[in-house]
């Protein structure tokens, strides 16, 4: 089917037009912008009511999740006076941008899910870092390399700059050695529609027009091939989601917020330490202030009554259930495994039960819930952090702090299994009564707890969070070497056109702890990042460490001459998806129980964002709802220009 099909007619910028459009001499008149005169930052829904900022009566908020978006709202509730309470089911806080520490090349470091760059545009993020101080805890790279694999094209180089649309294509233009080889032809009505979309966003046409289809169906026809090699795909595939699960609609709002509606330019920050000193714990010993924040925290049911929650009940420690719950033999993964144990739930709640035991355990890591895998050395091992646990459940290598959850068989009923927790703790589980509830949890972390509410829950909301997607797994692996090496590009360099990893980062170059030790040994730390690569492809962890190590001896030769001293993988497969039809049904951030709200980067948004920026400004946007209902002045919340300039 053509792909013209995509816009109407009538949504066609014309061709004189557009030709005008890229002669210097009329684009000032055009755009009403100068050269030199920076477009400011928009302002989302001013509050321009003279309301207190502090609440003057007692009002609670019990906060679910401790990643970005929980900190930012419970960091926002605490400064207009809420008593908040900010429950954590990990023993870290963070969630995706988290630390901990391990142990590598005979020393402590702190490892983390990955580089994370901190660009200008992340207007509330980089508000809350200055409000609380911590400016210094951050660096410019100055500027960032796109390297192409076994390609036609040389390297591209995103330096600071001030300049809005068009004058940013234009300097990208001048700058690009491949400038020839972007292959836009104005002649063809497809090139027309593609410049038209990326550079006249509207949110509400937008997905409209480009919600229904897939990035790599919308390519797939008359699409200019070298615009799509350079730029489309490393950039597309930077938002954590591939482009045959992301929506058009998706990733022009990405392209909008990242390049043609942002000022700022592409260089970014990155911290000096790792996230969890730099950014995690400033904003946690803020939220301590005026709140009470509670890690290793399982809820264990949220109580839904007439139209609101009521309270929700959590432990701290092992998972439990008071009540006996029934699973079903996963076909799947018995088919796998040896004949000895057979294993039972799916996803995230899986339990083994060896033959003729009356006890199984439970394959949710206590790190941070993800599903343990029996390797070949016959322990369970965590492929998200590297916890290591025996084979009956006892924790031998963290980041895990506590043993496998294990649980007694009740009864057995053909292919299902009861279940009972086995180490049930004789006092009742912690009780949280409190003013209003924000879930800001990750995806899978949301659908977890929907499942465990009770009472008379909307049907509609329970639908649209059953049916949030999750992107493919993503994956970091960093290496300690003996030896340094010699790098021509920038020091995080995206790269493309390689079976698994998008990007290098050269961590003794960029952070404290590594600089310090590359000093005294002389090695070298470089991580590898592969943002969502296909489970097929790489079924085990053996699989991603080689394919990583492989890789990386192809990108820095030199490295095959010296002693790798270590290696760490770190998985996740929880990254919010996009994929096609799902903008209608998002959830937003107030929900039709009165007192419930939503954070998290899988929130419908109402402005412009991505990535960490997105999951901070949904923070505050609840913070937000909540301090309007109780009459308190908001938080005044930026974005870049929320239109393309070339709307129609």
């Amino acid at each position: 089917m053509s792909q013209q099909s995509n816009l109407p007619e009538s949504s066609i910028i014309s061709r004189r037009t557009l030709l005008k459009l890229f002669g210097v001499g009329t684009i000032v008149g055009v755009t009403g912008y100068s050269r030199f005169s920076k477009p400011q930052p928009s302002v989302f829904q001013p509050d321009n009511l003279d309301l207190p900022k502090i609440l003057n009566t007692n009002k609670t908020v019990a906060v679910i999740g401790a990643g970005l978006a929980g900190l930012a709202c419970a960091y926002q509730l605490v400064k207009r006076g809420f008593t908040v309470k900010l429950l954590e089911k990990s023993p870290q806080l963070g969630g995706k941008i988290a630390s901990w520490q391990i142990e590598a090349a005979g020393e402590n470091f702190q490892m983390e899910h990955g580089f994370h760059g901190f660009f200008p545009q992340y207007y509330n993020l980089n508000s809350v870092v200055s409000e609380l101080g911590i400016t210094d805890n951050f660096q410019s790279l100055n500027y960032y390399s796109v390297v192409y694999h076994n390609s036609q094209y040389q390297p591209e180089v995103f330096r600071p700059s001030s300049s809005a649309f068009p004058w940013n294509i234009i300097d990208l233009a001048v700058a690009s050695p491949n400038r020839l080889k972007w292959g836009i032809n104005l002649t063809k009505v497809k090139h027309l529609q593609v410049f038209q979309a990326i550079t006249g966003f509207q949110r509400d046409k937008n997905y409209q027009r480009f919600d229904h289809i897939s990035v790599a169906d919308w390519v797939s026809t008359e699409f200019p091939q070298g615009l799509y090699d350079l730029y489309f795909l490393p950039f597309a595939k930077s938002s954590l989601n591939a482009p045959d699960l992301m929506s058009v609609g998706e990733l022009m709002q990405f392209f909008h917020f990242y390049f043609f509606g942002n000022p700022e330019g592409l260089a970014f920050n990155g911290t000096k330490d790792d996230m969890g000193t730099s950014l995690v714990e400033p904003i946690a010993q803020a939220i301590r202030k005026n709140g009470n924040i509670i890690t290793d925290a399982n809820v264990s049911e949220i109580i839904a009554e007439n139209g609101k929650i009521s309270a929700i009940k959590y432990y701290v420690g092992d998972n439990n259930h008071d009540v006996p719950f029934w699973v079903q033999r996963n076909s799947i993964v018995n088919e796998k495994e040896d004949q000895k144990t057979e294993y039972f739930g799916a996803a995230d709640e899986v339990y083994a039960l060896k033959n003729g035991s009356e006890e199984a355990i439970s394959l949710t890591c206590t790190h941070q819930g993800c599903t343990v895998q029996k390797a070949a050395d016959g322990k369970f091992h965590c492929p998200c952090h590297g916890a290591v646990f025996t084979a009956d459940g006892k924790v031998v290598k963290g980041p895990a702090q506590r043993d496998l959850a294990k649980f007694k068989v009740v009864q057995k009923q053909d292919d299902n299994l009861q279940l009972l927790a086995s180490n049930q703790q004789s006092s009742s589980p912690e009780i949280i009564t409190a003013d209003y509830y924000v879930l800001a949890t990750d995806v899978p972390g949301v659908q977890q707890l929907f499942k465990r509410m009770t009472g008379d829950v909307d049907e509609k909301l329970r639908s649209q969070i059953e049916e949030l997607s999750i992107a493919d797994p993503f994956a970091v692996c960093r290496f300690w070497f003996d030896q340094d090496f010699t790098w021509e590009h920038s020091n995080f360099t995206s790269l493309s056109g390689y079976k698994l990893t998008d990007s290098i980062t050269l961590y003794h170059r960029i952070q404290t702890q590594f600089i310090e030790w590359s000093k005294r040994t002389g090695g070298s730390v470089v991580e590898l990042h592969a943002y969502c690569y296909k489970e097929k492809e790489f079924p085990t962890q053996e699989a991603l460490l080689t394919t990583f190590e492989q890789e990386l001896y192809n990108i820095v030769p030199e490295l095959q001459q010296a002693k790798l001293l270590h290696r760490e993988l770190v998985n996740q497969h929880n990254f919010s998806g996009y994929p096609p039809n799902s903008y209608k049904e998002r959830p937003e951030t107030n929900t039709n129980i009165t007192n419930l709200l939503f954070a998290g980067d899988w929130v419908k948004m109402p402005f412009p964002c991505g990535l960490m920026e997105r999951a901070v400004s949904s923070g505050l946007l609840a913070a937000n709802a909540i301090s309007h209902r109780e009459g308190l002045q908001q938080r005044t919340l930026l974005t870049v220009n929320p239109e393309g300039l070339l709307r129609i």
